[in-house]
């Protein structure tokens, strides 16, 4: 206990140095705890689940994915032809439709990101929105706007912050210009949004409303079939219990002789999540590899370098405390008590104050890839944030606190004298 007040002692006697030295910690820890929060949030995406799985059915060889609408029904059976075949617990479809709510212009004030989907799906098969508390107050809303879907066709959700940026309220009308559909302009109610998280800019309606809208166009005397008539369907969502019956369905899906043109792809949503990050691969290897070991690196340098000063200006000290009894393994826990207290409490300085400001105050922080949403700091960054603040600052500290302890009280005295 008394070594232990000793060192709160020395860390306050030069309370410049540790100020800075906890600043210097506090900076790179942050960016320590940044970088493992997005490797571990692409993790996360990206690893295969053993139950309640996932799968997305696509067009094999093109991107975006443009499949005839006719394919739906027996996708969504998951190709079950027989008896004994495997058939998914759940499915949905999805469309996109992007519009504009300005005729001919399309911007990021105007741009409408919609999904042609069956809205009774909308809980049970969007992920995060399935796993609503059944009595928060927004799945109730949620709720509601998807009661309003089924009787209006022209009901439309829209994710929060989409609908802030066209300058539109939950009961307003807003009509849309289709850019993806061309010729094919929509008018939509607004009944509803989603709860804050990645469908932030995301809007969903009827697919019967998309699909009529494309029949009546059809009809329409002197016109031709659209071009999106026969290549409108996107993706087909199938969700089945285990690894197994994916297994199953997506071997039925392969060998159905109904999707030879164009010819289809079955995959987990984490095996199409790690797809579409190949992309940036580069990118991921370098802040895992480079950037993150390169922080480490010199917060230990930090550390060490700020104990080494410490320890150089401190040599009679230790040779005075040898003389009073203490022995190298006392000093050598001096030095590294004093390195370790400022690394702990500044990684969780950092690591408190990173989670705060992201998640609390800045609610989340918008991920610049695809549809992977709100980006939170996890609560484990706590943890890591003293873990990498004791380690840096124990494995900083290990060759100063080795000198301090083998200062020779002979040599020191010596030069006094």
């Amino acid at each position: 206990m008394k070594l232990f007040l000793l060192v709160l002692k020395n860390i306050r006697r030069n309370w410049l140095r540790s100020v800075l030295t906890g600043l210097g910690t506090i900076v790179l820890v942050v960016v320590v705890i940044m970088v493992w929060s997005i490797l571990w949030y692409l993790d996360e995406q990206t690893r295969e689940k053993t139950s309640n799985i996932k799968a997305i059915v696509t067009e094999r060889w093109q991107m975006p994915s443009r499949m005839p609408l006719s394919y739906a029904p027996e996708l969504c059976a998951g190709a079950a032809r027989r008896p004994e075949h495997v058939r998914p617990l759940d499915n949905m479809t999805w469309q996109f439709y992007v519009g504009s709510t300005e005729p001919g212009r399309l911007s990021r004030e105007s741009a409408l990101f919609i999904v042609a989907t069956q809205p009774e799906k909308v809980l049970t098969m969007f992920e995060e929105l399935d796993t609503l508390p059944p009595d928060s107050s927004e799945r109730r809303q949620l709720e509601k706007a998807i009661q309003a879907m089924r009787t209006n066709r022209q009901a439309l959700i829209v994710g929060r912050e989409r609908l802030q940026a066209i300058n539109k309220r939950v009961g307003e009308r807003v009509k849309v210009y289709g850019m993806s559909f061309k010729g094919i302009d929509l008018e939509f109610d607004i009944v509803g949004t989603f709860p804050e998280g990645r469908w932030n800019n995301l809007s969903v309606m009827d697919w019967q409303y998309l699909n009529g809208a494309v029949d009546a166009y059809n009809r329409r005397p002197g016109n031709r079939p659209h071009p999106m008539t026969e290549r409108s369907l996107a993706i087909v969502w199938l969700k089945v219990p285990d690894m197994r019956s994916f297994t199953a369905v997506a071997s039925q899906i392969a060998t159905s002789p109904s999707f030879s043109n164009p010819q289809v792809k079955t995959e987990t949503l984490a095996s199409g999540t790690a797809a579409f990050l190949e992309a940036f691969r580069d990118l991921i290897w370098g802040m895992r590899y480079f950037l993150m070991p390169a922080a480490v690196i010199t917060l230990c340098l930090v550390i060490a370098n700020a104990i080494s000063l410490s320890v150089r200006e401190r040599r009679k000290e230790f040779a005075v405390l040898k003389v009073l009894g203490f022995r190298p393994g006392h000093i050598l826990a001096l030095v590294l008590g004093e390195a370790l207290i400022l690394g702990v409490v500044s990684g969780l300085l950092s690591a408190a104050g990173i989670f705060w400001l992201i998640n609390g105050v800045f609610g989340g922080l918008k991920f610049p890839i695809g549809f992977f949403g709100t980006f939170y700091i996890p609560v484990r960054s706590l943890g890591w944030g003293v873990a990498v603040g004791a380690s840096t600052a124990l494995i900083g500290s290990l060759v100063p606190a080795w000198i301090a302890c083998r200062v020779r009280v002979a040599e020191i005295f010596a030069r006094v004298g």
